[in-house]
């Protein structure tokens, strides 16, 4: 069986055409969109083609691969371009017949088009000096590959340009036979002429970085790849912010069925250190901490096994999809992590997300963790707390025009008090609290989000 995976930004126009040519064959079980934080209808698409869509944890094609590879299922991989609407209907049958016949470990596209520039000028002439048993690759930068995942699980993604030429490099590295196989004609877009330099850099660190040449150790990083993902991390799509009315979950025991948090402590195994870290410490800033460091070492697909393995509570996507209809935004506010609350907004077709970002190395939690600005108490807050869910209401609902009279706020925690008690409607979900239930317009104490649609209209 087969699985193919579609790293995608902001491919909405194309992305429908990719995915339905990958379940032409007949051995696909499973296509995966992994998505950069899309801020088109990329998402809404790929669900409406069947895919299933997880989300990145950093900008970049190397990371949506290695992550899109972790969650992938079968034993052989396809990776497709998302912005390329010809492909060959049988494209998955001419990158993976190799490895069902058991000829080849890997397989590379080229397809009928001059060779880029880059290539040209800097991909052969490095692949002739340092790595000649596999300058025959007609391009070795093209992004439509097949492999066995085993073999994919080995090698180093890069998170820029020098992404391909990295993988075929260390597919060689490994042993693996490898076969290069034409797709014909497709559109593929030479990068402009402002780029080359960019791109040029990259595949060449990459290249010299596996032949071991030259101190390479402070080269130019892509930290300020970053700094726009922050801010997209929060953001609505265009025709979002022409909507005035806004309606806000807490994620654990409100949308899910549980605590993320201590889910993931049953299953990884460290429940008495949770319990430990939650009694000993009350400051929010250190509790945060320290739980994300339980976390480290556990890999992204793992933790959004964990996600998956919580349900999702009665009643919750159709109360989303008619508030949705009725002209609301939809979002999560959460002190859990944004790659789970992310997941989750996926797969209830909602907004926006905002919660703590969890950090990566290489699809690896490190045990670090950021808290965004927005959560700080701030002069014109509603509270004194030094970190509250209220900041972000009073944040998201500034930013896009939505005046606080026209919000809704669901939660049931302690954490969530403030963020209702300021919201034109709180609703009090499930509350153990009844401090919850005291500062809310609406409480509800049936394990349902049946109720909730006919909070307003």
């Amino acid at each position: 069986m087969i699985t193919v995976i579609i790293p995608a930004l902001n491919e909405a126009k194309t992305i429908s055409k990719v995915i339905a040519t990958a379940w032409k064959h007949n051995g696909v079980t499973e296509v995966i969109v992994v998505d950069d934080k899309s801020m088109d209808n990329t998402i809404a698409e790929a669900k409406k083609a069947n895919a299933k869509v997880v989300t990145s944890t950093r900008l970049g094609k190397g990371a949506s691969m290695r992550e899109g590879l972790q969650v992938a299922r079968n034993d052989i991989v396809v990776f497709l371009d998302a912005d390329i609407p010809d492909f060959p209907q049988d494209v998955i049958e001419r990158l993976t017949w190799p490895i069902l016949n058991d000829e080849a470990d890997f397989v590379k596209s080229y397809f009928e088009r001059q060779a880029g520039r880059v290539t040209e000028l800097v991909a052969r002439p490095l692949l002739s000096i340092f790595f000649p048993e596999i300058n025959h690759f007609s391009q070795p930068l093209s992004g439509m590959i097949a492999g066995k995942k085993c073999l994919l699980m080995k090698v180093e993604f890069e998170n820029d340009y020098g992404v391909d030429i990295g993988i075929l490099i260390d597919i060689f590295y490994v042993g693996a036979r490898m076969k290069q196989v034409s797709l014909g004609r497709i559109t593929n877009d030479m990068q402009p002429l402002t780029d080359l330099s960019k791109m040029s850099r990259e595949v060449s660190k990459a290249i010299f970085k596996r032949a071991n040449v030259g101190p390479y150790k402070n080269l130019e990083t892509l930290e300020n790849i970053n700094v726009i993902r922050e801010q997209m991390e929060y953001a609505l799509k265009d025709a979002v912010k022409e909507l005035k009315k806004m309606i806000v979950f807490d994620m654990d025991n409100t949308l899910l069925k549980g605590s993320f948090i201590h889910t993931a402590a049953k299953h990884l195994g460290f429940e008495k250190e949770l319990l430990s870290i939650i009694v000993q410490n009350n400051n929010d800033f250190i509790r945060t901490k320290r739980i994300a460091q339980l976390l480290k070492g556990c890999s992204f697909a793992a933790l959004i096994e964990v996600a998956e393995s919580i349900p999702v509570v009665e009643y919750a996507m159709e109360v989303i999809s008619e508030y949705k209809q009725r002209g609301y935004v939809c979002g999560i506010i959460s002190d859990s992590y944004d790659c789970i609350t992310n997941h989750l907004r996926i797969k209830l077709d909602m907004d926006f997300s905002l919660a703590n970002e969890l950090e990566f190395s290489k699809s690896i939690a490190t045990g670090e963790v950021k808290i965004p600005s927005y959560y700080l108490k701030e002069k014109n807050g509603f509270c004194e707390h030094d970190y509250c869910k209220s900041n972000v209401l009073l944040h998201i609902s500034r930013n896009y025009g939505i005046d606080l009279k026209n919000t809704i706020a669901v939660g049931d925690a302690e954490t969530d008090i403030c963020m209702i008690n300021m919201a034109g409607i709180g609703v009090s979900f499930n509350a153990k609290n009844k401090l919850v239930e005291q500062v809310a317009d609406v409480v509800l104490s049936k394990d349902s989000f049946k109720a909730i649609a006919d909070i307003a209209s």
